[in-house]
């Protein structure tokens, strides 16, 4: 497992309370992985790579930009009026648990190809107190 730390920001479309707004949170992701070989060393993958691959990806796309789901038309305007600005548009509303099932089936699967090692299970910490987990079924590997 490798853990990453980020700021982003975001906000809840269609929330009836604070998250509503636009917003930010300290985020940690957690990236669990497994692979059914270990190399000459011993490892399924070497720590340092796993942080290149995972700390890279979210470096370039989420990390200090906001993260928005690509219907929410007025926070994508409003955020497009700042100069500068980074966003990164989600195909669903950027929560926790969707958040952590876009890096677990859609950016894990690119990121690892090739390394031997397959993510199975996302545990993104939107705070100290809460979080959400997705993982594969164990039948996926």
């Amino acid at each position: 497992m490798r853990r990453i730390t980020f700021c982003a920001g975001h906000r809840l479309f269609g929330h009836d309370g604070k998250c509503k707004n636009l917003h930010g949170h300290n985020y940690v992701a957690e990236f669990h992985v497994t692979g059914e070989q270990q190399d000459e060393i011993g490892r399924v993958i070497d720590f340092k790579l796993l942080k290149e691959k995972c700390k890279g990806w979210i470096d370039e796309h989420w990390d200090h930009a906001f993260v928005l789901w690509e219907k929410d038309h007025n926070a994508l305007e409003a955020v497009r009026h700042c100069d500068p600005h980074r966003i990164y548009e989600l195909p669903y509303n950027p929560t926790a648990e969707n958040m952590a099932r876009y890096l677990l089936e859609e950016v894990c699967p690119k990121i690892l190809q090739g390394t031997g090692a397959v993510a199975f299970k996302i545990v993104l910490w939107e705070s100290e107190e809460s979080f959400a987990e997705v993982s594969l079924d164990s039948a996926a590997y």
